[in-house]
């Protein structure tokens, strides 16, 4: 299939400073993960930029809908490890986007 399963996707663009990628790789893994895998469950996806601006990282998160996107974030949000991961990235993230992207339902898409 082509097309996420889930019909919201959480789209999040990380610019990291310049040399500062395996440090907040290192970061991100140990402090942020552990809350994102309880609370938001397995991402879709977690990508680094090669082409275009470059020391950016990507990850996708999906979601059933919007009430369940509202849920799960206020777990992550509220959880009590997460402020120890931002208090150690704050220094290594020079910009974060965030996008809510919904599927669009191609029939040429589907699968049958």
């Amino acid at each position: 299939m082509l097309l996420p399963p889930k019909a919201l996707v959480d789209h999040r663009i990380y610019t990291i400073k310049l040399r500062k990628m395996p440090e907040f790789l290192e970061v991100f893994d140990r402090l942020a993960m552990p809350v994102l895998l309880k609370t938001l469950g397995t991402p879709l996806a977690f990508y680094s930029s090669v082409v275009g601006p470059l020391n950016q990282v990507v990850h996708l998160w999906g979601y059933d809908d919007m009430a369940d996107y509202e849920r799960r974030s206020l777990a992550r949000d509220t959880h009590p490890d997460f402020p120890a991961y931002l208090s150690a990235s704050e220094h290594l993230i020079v910009a974060q986007e965030t996008r809510l992207i919904r599927r669009i339902d191609l029939p040429s898409l589907r699968q049958g």
